[in-house]
């Protein structure tokens, strides 16, 4: 009786490991069937949480922001056009039979790989002033490296939005791969108190452009600018004297205290060494494009591939411009609030201001190891 007990407890217990391994089994099936397709998902077009496919994640805004998913898609959209507009000037590029179409190949084939496989990465390098000394000019060479992307758009992290925090800046960025440079241009964070010890915590080794001018036509171009947005604006005359007379600059306007460098330097220095900064030459980018952009291949550890044969010289803005393709009609230039013609400022005004600014040139050519001559 006890054997016959045992026989059958034996027979039921066989059942029970084989029903139980068979349900475990299609458990894990279907748990894989499951996960490919999350992440099928995931690499379509989300990062962090899933968006339902065709919708508008909910299709509302909380307190006047893009949801999650909507953003994300904003992101992509914004990406996507970005890397078409690049690609688009490329491809025109490589029709100019004047121009090396090598680098232009290799461009497109790095954007291509990186839009596919790369990576959104915090900035290696920034291209932090100063306003209206050449930094557009500088952003645009040196993204048609093959080895560079850049944002286009100024993020003003360090200044405005630094409160976002790194991951909103790092989702900015174009997707580069690993043997590329990922750069942005913010004029305004050479003259901000709080950038360069914010952009010291993201990264030591961050390396700084520094586009400088000669610090009274820089004045002149700033308010230029400025009059053409606000032309009820008091004259540059009145806004940069306290008293003309005696010869009182106010450096309290900004057109005037941007062009104080080494008082904005000296900041800088608490944070990052001196080798960590290149300094360009407003004045040599219009005159030798080639020459300057070489430098700043150097600086950034780049092989020179931008060189004369892409710069034509625009006798009618006064800039430099890439080389002008077949399909168009217009060489590559910059945009038309570049190049401007300035306000016209009497001799006097000039002079006096050129006397207020020489110390502190002169301390910059000793500071940064340059004389730029603007005396």
């Amino acid at each position: 009786m006890a054997h016959r007990f045992l026989s059958s407890a034996n027979r039921f217990s066989a059942r029970f490991a084989f029903i139980f391994t068979v349900s475990l089994s299609c458990t894990y099936l279907c748990y894989n069937i499951i996960f490919c397709r999350g992440t099928i998902m995931t690499n379509q077009g989300y990062e962090g949480k899933r968006c339902p496919p065709g919708k508008n994640a909910g299709g509302k805004k909380l307190l006047g922001k893009l949801d999650h998913c909507a953003l994300l898609k904003a992101r992509s959209t914004l990406d996507e056009s970005a890397a078409q507009r690049e690609a688009s000037d490329l491809r025109e590029q490589s029709k100019a039979p004047s121009s090396d179409s090598h680098w232009t190949d290799a461009k497109l084939k790095n954007m291509s790989v990186a839009q596919k496989y790369g990576n959104k990465k915090l900035p290696n390098a920034l291209i932090v002033g100063v306003k209206k000394g050449g930094t557009r000019a500088v952003l645009e060479f040196i993204r048609i490296h093959p080895d560079v992307r850049a944002l286009g758009t100024e993020p003003h992290f360090f200044d405005r939005n630094y409160d976002r925090g790194l991951d909103w800046y790092r989702g900015l960025m174009p997707r580069t791969l690993d043997s590329q440079i990922t750069l942005e241009k913010t004029p305004s964070y050479f003259v901000t108190r709080e950038a360069p010890r914010r952009i010291s915590s993201m990264s030591h080794e961050t390396k700084l452009i520094v586009v400088v001018r000669n610090p009274v036509t820089r004045a002149i171009s700033d308010y230029t600018q400025t009059l053409s947005k606000k032309p009820d604006i008091p004259t540059f005359e009145e806004l940069a004297f306290k008293n003309r007379s005696l010869g009182l600059v106010d450096t309290s306007w900004n057109a005037i205290r941007i062009g104080m460098y080494i008082v904005h330097l000296e900041n800088w220095l608490q944070y990052f060494r001196l080798s960590q900064m290149h300094f360009v030459s407003g004045e040599r980018l219009i005159t030798d494009p080639a020459g300057e952009m070489g430098r700043v291949q150097d600086f950034l550890g780049l092989k020179r591939i931008i060189t004369d044969k892409h710069f034509y010289f625009n006798r009618t803005k006064g800039f430099p411009c890439l080389k002008k393709p077949e399909s168009s009609s217009q060489p590559r230039c910059l945009g038309k609030s570049k190049g401007r013609t300035h306000v016209q400022i009497e001799e006097e005004v000039i002079e006096q201001l050129q006397e207020f600014y020489r110390p502190f040139n002169i301390k910059f050519y000793e500071t940064v190891g340059q004389d730029f001559k603007w005396d």
